[in-house]
């Protein structure tokens, strides 16, 4: 299949790409023809994020959103900053806050439900999305330039033999390929090894993002109410935060962020995350409530020092594929939408010129004289600021926001991948964490059922491993196996004979809500992230 542009990934970088692809061609009376492939079983599936919006780039991109719909109904009406204790609870007065923690403006969203929306307002315009099919392959021309994707076959068992359900994948070719698949996209990790595009860039640094959406008693719901804490449970080394945020119909968001440069390999972020729901300050919110939901998903947050190179022949990278995310802000749905647009009006002006599979030079240029690239300087201080601990980094921080309105004359920057920060178990404190009580805190597979997650059980395994004997030899035998308690979805367990003897790695890999963590955290990256076929993972409704 032939297109000008193909878009891998439904989320709102590619579908904005998509959508600006069409608006411009309109204006010209142009035919352009744009494609969105969707991993996911339906536009929205796989979407997860806090979220709080900033519409500025929506303003650009459909000013009149309201009129159309979309889905962005609750401002937000309260910012409340909370640092935890073990018991206690300090609230930051608004007047400290740095700018960037302040919300006026902005919407609680589901972020999953503005993608939907999204999806109708392009498909409206004449893009063509194709939901369940995942790009599994780069294609390339004889010159090395991308030629486009391949979408992965369908119905092969896990012996890798054709059932009757077979149906073979799909070339799509174009003289454009937008790579959107968000945070750590396995093609977009083949990209930057293949055009060396993180040559001159920091490592890029990532947390883990939980969260639970809850149904709560009427007289607990305040509308557009949104609180974000620091602190406990987790200790003042390790970075890390939570978000709780009212949107309509009684409905709460609440998730929990842990930075993958966590150290102790005991360390769990699904067990700190149900840990502070039970906070004193917290758990009021929830007791009477009801949980609906559950999901997780990893987030770049290293900032515009962690950029690649995000153009290179036939192709670009957008969105959080490239790591297009504002840490400080805990925002990057405005940073996707931005990205994809500016791609896509270089794209256009290439495709007018008779221009195909060249590199679009007129992007990075873009992005560099664009109001997002001036956002991402003032707050490129924050991660690395921040991992230096929480009162250090929140003095440093609070001084570069404050005093020097993110303008400092040095850029710090990030040592070390998250991959490499894990101390050794002989040097690490266990942390014992206590059992579910199933109304307030729940079980990892209990969890996992609340996000709907389905794989087919006989398809390949594609958390693929590239030894075999690593993951007993050294990540059990250095670090008691950390993979057990980094993943969010109970996808990895060391299993033994019932005397104790013979451990091995046992990957569940039906669980798996493709968060992205393991291919991320794990210290001999020996687990690599590879695409399920089109359709399976998690099912999120309004995430």
């Amino acid at each position: 299949m032939e297109y000008d542009v193909v878009v891998v990934g439904g989320g709102p970088a590619g579908l904005a790409a998509a959508i600006r692809l069409k608006q411009l061609a309109a204006a010209k009376s142009q035919e352009v023809s744009v494609c969105v492939l969707e991993k996911g079983s339906e536009i929205g599936a796989h979407i997860l994020s806090g979220a709080v919006m900033d519409p500025r780039a929506l303003n650009e991109l459909i000013p009149d959103w309201k009129d159309k719909g979309a889905p962005l109904n609750v401002a937000v009406s309260e910012d409340r900053f909370l640092l935890l204790s073990e018991t206690g609870a300090r609230q930051t007065p608004n007047w400290m806050l740095p700018a960037c923690f302040r919300n006026h403006g902005n919407y609680v969203i589901s972020l999953g439900a503005v993608a939907r929306w999204l999806g109708e307002q392009a498909e409206s315009l004449g893009v063509e999305i194709f939901p369940g099919f995942a790009a599994a392959e780069i294609l390339y021309e004889a010159d090395g330039s991308v030629k486009g994707v391949a979408t992965g076959d369908m119905g092969v068992n896990r012996n890798g033999e054709k059932t009757d359900a077979f149906q073979s994948g799909m070339e799509l070719h174009a003289k454009y390929t937008f790579f959107a698949e968000g945070c750590r996209g396995h093609l977009g990790k083949q990209l930057e090894e293949k055009f060396e595009l993180r040559r001159g860039a920091d490592p890029q640094v990532y947390g883990i993002g939980l969260k639970e959406l809850w149904e709560i008693k009427p007289e607990k719901h305040r509308p557009g109410l949104v609180v974000h804490t620091a602190g406990w449970p987790l200790d003042a080394k390790t970075y890390g935060g939570s978000f709780l945020y009212h949107l309509d119909d009684n409905l709460v968001a609440v998730g929990f962020v842990v930075g993958l440069a966590y150290t102790n390999p005991y360390l769990s972020p699904y067990e700190e995350f149900q840990r502070y729901k039970t906070h004193p300050a917290i758990r009021g919110f929830f007791e009477g409530g009801k949980r609906l939901a559950y999901g997780a998903r990893a987030i770049s947050a290293g900032g515009l020092q962690s950029l690649p190179e995000f153009v290179f022949p036939g192709g670009c990278l957008i969105g959080d594929d490239a790591g297009f995310l504002n840490a400080s802000r805990i925002k990057g749905s405005h940073c996707a939408i931005k990205t994809g647009m500016l791609a896509a009006e270089a794209a256009f002006d290439a495709l007018g010129a008779g221009r195909a599979r060249d590199t679009l030079g007129a992007y990075p240029a873009a992005f560099r004289a664009s109001w997002l690239y001036d956002e991402l300087y003032r707050a490129r201080n924050f991660k690395p600021w921040m991992a230096k601990g929480l009162y250090l980094g929140s003095l440093m921080f609070g001084i570069d926001q404050v005093l020097l309105r993110g303008k400092a004359p040095w850029t710090l920057h990030h040592a070390h991948a998250d991959h490499e920060t894990l101390v050794e178990k002989s040097a690490a404190q266990p942390i014992a964490y206590p059992k579910p009580d199933g109304v307030l805190t729940f079980d990892r597979l209990t969890s996992v059922s609340f996000s709907n997650t389905n794989h087919s059980e006989d398809q390949p395994v594609h958390l693929t491993l590239k030894d075999a004997r690593v993951p007993i030899e050294i990540n059990l035998a250095r670090y008691d196996a950390p993979e057990q308690r980094y993943c969010p979805a109970g996808v990895y367990e060391i299993v033994r004979d019932d005397d104790g003897s013979n451990p091995r790695l046992q990957i569940n890999a039906q669980n798996c809500v493709h968060c992205k963590t393991c291919d991320i955290k794990d210290p001999t990256q020996n687990i690599v992230w590879v695409v399920p076929e089109g359709g399976g993972g998690p099912n999120y409704p309004n995430m």
